[in-house]
């Protein structure tokens, strides 16, 4: 009876052992895709590490930089540029003969009429030489007035055979050449009354004295060459203004256009000038225009040499498309003028320009550029084109009206 238990005992051992073992063999193959997964889930998280630290690091180092969009004009297109007043007519008045200053009769400012004598000149050499060419005047006169009676009788002689021809011939040749040293004679005297009447300086034309540098005692030398300018004359009852104009805007200088004029020493006043002229050529320097306007100054208010803004309106119909932006967005290239724009994808795109108006904080652009492009700020010279960056300052794609 005791072999049976014993037996029955053995048989339930050896079945826990092998369900104890079956149970750990389970847990060890638990564990161990546990420890696959765990594994696996590491590498996968420091896999995605990396990518995240690449990513951060590639955006921290792209450029990062600061748009703004380019301002349309609108309404009548006014163009304002620098221009000087010049006297209608400036004219220096020198010298036309040799001596000393006797006396000046006109300082700066005065008014003159034409042929106004403005001073007068001591000139005793040319006085003398007048004189003397004078007295060889008499002479000539009278050395022919006695070889025009001998040609005269040795004619008559000649029509009786009293005298042979040759002499008859030479009488009469000495006559005639006698009257040519008459005519010199009264030439150089003339020129020498004409020079001596430039002694008189006096007024080429109605204007007023802008300028004396002469004075008494002072010795005179003729000629602009060789002697100094002793007046200068301005007709300022008209003023004539030039302005150089951009390429941009020359096919809009028609004659008769009409532009403002403002003046630092009348700031409350505005006068009117009026397009005469322009050089029909444009200066391959400077690539403008020079155009010439008139303004009245019957009133004496404005005063040559004097700088003015000269404010063209356009017409509207005609006016040139153009965008504002701040000067410190172009980029002055060997290929020429460039503005840096970014695209969708935040690339830097390179765009050639044209500018028109330069204001000074900003410029004017009439080529190149469109409503929406968003223009990079005071970008560096080493930057190209395709070159990722980061904006600063997101802005809103609307385009601020100026």
């Amino acid at each position: 009876m005791d072999q049976p238990t014993h037996s029955w005992d053995t048989q339930q051992q050896r079945g826990a052992g092998a369900r104890t073992a079956r149970r750990l063999a389970r847990l060890a193959a638990v564990l161990g895709v546990l420890a696959v997964g765990l594994v696996v889930w590491h590498l996968v998280s420091a896999q995605r590490a990396v990518g995240a630290l690449q990513v951060q690091a590639d955006a921290d180092a792209a450029l990062v930089v600061a748009t703004t969009h380019p301002r349309a004009e609108s309404g009548t297109l006014q163009l304002v540029l620098p221009g000087t007043l010049q006297a209608n007519y400036d004219a220096p008045i020198y010298a036309r003969t040799d001596g000393y200053l006797k006396r000046w009769l006109v300082d700066i400012g005065t008014p003159v009429k034409t042929g106004q004598l403005l001073a007068q000149i001591e000139s005793p050499e040319v006085d003398q030489e007048l004189r003397q060419a004078q007295a060889d005047l008499a002479a000539a006169e009278a050395n022919h007035q006695i070889a025009d009676v001998t040609a005269e009788r040795w004619r008559k002689l000649r029509a009786t055979d009293s005298v042979s021809k040759q002499d008859a011939d030479e009488k009469i040749s000495l006559a005639a050449s006698s009257d040519a040293q008459v005519q010199a004679a009264r030439a150089n005297v003339q020129r020498l009354r004409e020079l001596s009447g430039f002694e008189r300086i006096v007024a080429p034309f109605d204007g007023v004295v802008t300028a004396r540098d002469t004075d008494v005692g002072q010795l005179i030398n003729s000629g602009s060459g060789t002697g100094r300018e002793l007046f200068r004359i301005a007709d300022v009852r008209q003023l004539r203004l030039y302005v150089h104009v951009p390429q941009t805007y020359a096919t809009l200088m028609q004659k008769g256009l009409t532009a403002q004029l403002q003046l630092p020493d009348h700031p409350n006043q505005s006068y009117t000038a009026t397009l005469t002229r322009t050089s029909d050529a444009i200066d391959p320097s400077s690539r403008t225009l020079l155009a010439e306007l008139m303004v009245d100054n019957a009133r004496h208010e404005l005063l040559p040499g004097a700088y003015v803004e000269v404010h063209f309106q356009l017409p509207p119909d005609t006016q040139v498309a153009a965008y504002r932006v701040p000067a410190n967005t172009l980029l002055f290239r060997g290929d020429g003028l460039q503005i840096a724009t970014v695209d969708a994808r935040e690339h830097v795109v390179l765009k050639p320009v044209t500018i028109g108006r330069d204001f000074g904080s900003d410029v004017e652009i009439t080529h190149g550029l469109s409503a929406g492009d968003r223009v990079i700020l005071s970008p560096p010279d080493s930057l190209s084109g395709g070159e990722a960056v980061r904006i600063a300052n997101p802005e809103p794609s609307r385009v601020a009206r100026s």
